[in-house]
């Protein structure tokens, strides 16, 4: 099968704020292999591998199957991308076709081994790493999944699990992606984790990752879907690494899912949509315990303002 790959180059005073919103468009029309091409600090010298060259220009790149049902899907999304003219974004589109075999390694040059904490690393399969004694290794194929432990709201995101995590807690991921948040929670010793994606995908991507890690099937819950069609269990801590305009649609079902003492890490916000998210967490009764910032990305920890 051949693939339109969908590259999206950008001009923004506020590339992070474009960042979000031209992959949730890619998200929402069934884009997948998100890759998002923006400056990036690049890894203490002399750690891991050599980092990809700074991209020329902002970008995000994506792929879609070249089936007749893509040809609307093309369309519509040209239509979205002007209208993100009225927030000061200028997009353009472009489509190349590509074999099955070129898109499925293409990526691979974008990433590198990362230490996100000082217990937590990510590699990629296909890169070497000596690990220090106490690491906590992260073995990482995004492949189709968005989620490789580079972009801020993931690290940030990792960062708080580490801190909030006890082991033997349950964890839930929603928009689990490629895992790497199941992962790290079950290195952590989360003695049960949840993952849920709209995306069939990114579950896949997500349950072969688990087994890489050789996280035991009997540890581990994977589902396609939505959170409101999940039943109520609590858990001790729930991420969610999404976008804020999803948070908030998504705030009450997320402060039903947590345990009486539970926490919820929510990452993937713009300080610009922050107050947004602090509106959602009044209404349901939550309040922020942590808060991280890198450029204009936040991620907060929130617990319940008193107990039920």
């Amino acid at each position: 099968m051949e693939y339109r790959k969908i590259i999206a180059g950008f001009e923004s005073d506020q590339p992070a704020l474009a960042e979000e919103l031209i992959c949730d468009m890619f998200f929402s029309s069934g884009i997948t292999g998100v890759v998002c091409h923006l400056p990036l600090a690049e890894p203490d010298e002399g750690f891991g591998t050599p980092t990809p060259m700074v991209p020329d220009g902002n970008r995000i790149e994506g792929y879609l199957p070249d089936i007749p049902d893509a040809k609307p899907v093309l369309a519509q999304l040209v239509l979205r991308a002007e209208e993100l003219f009225q927030d000061g974004i200028h997009v353009n589109i472009r489509v190349e076709t590509v074999a099955d075999q070129d898109w499925a390694h293409a990526w691979k040059a974008h990433f590198h081994v990362m230490r996100i904490t000082d217990r937590i690393v990510v590699k990629p399969a296909w890169k070497p790493f000596d690990p220090e004694p106490d690491d906590l290794v992260i073995h990482l194929d995004p492949g189709m999944a968005f989620g490789t432990g580079t972009h801020p709201s993931t690290c940030m995101c990792v960062k708080q699990i580490q801190a909030g995590l006890t082991p033997g807690q349950t964890f839930l991921d929603v928009g689990c992606g490629s895992g790497i948040l199941m992962i790290a929670a079950a290195r952590l010793g989360a003695s049960r984790v949840v993952g849920i994606d709209m995306d069939p995908a990114a579950v896949a991507v997500a349950e072969e990752n688990l087994e890489k890690n050789e996280v035991s099937p009997d540890r581990y819950h994977l589902c396609a879907g939505t959170l409101d069609q999940m039943d109520h269990t609590p858990y001790d801590l729930i991420a969610a690494n999404i976008i804020a305009q999803t948070l908030v649609a998504i705030m009450a079902d997320i402060r039903q899912r947590m345990a009486p003492d539970g926490r919820a890490v929510l990452s993937g916000i713009i300080l610009e949509r922050l107050p947004d998210v602090e509106s959602a967490l009044k209404q349901q009764g939550l309040t922020i315990l942590t808060r991280d910032t890198d450029a204009e990305w936040v991620t907060i920890t929130v617990g319940r303002e008193s107990c039920d």
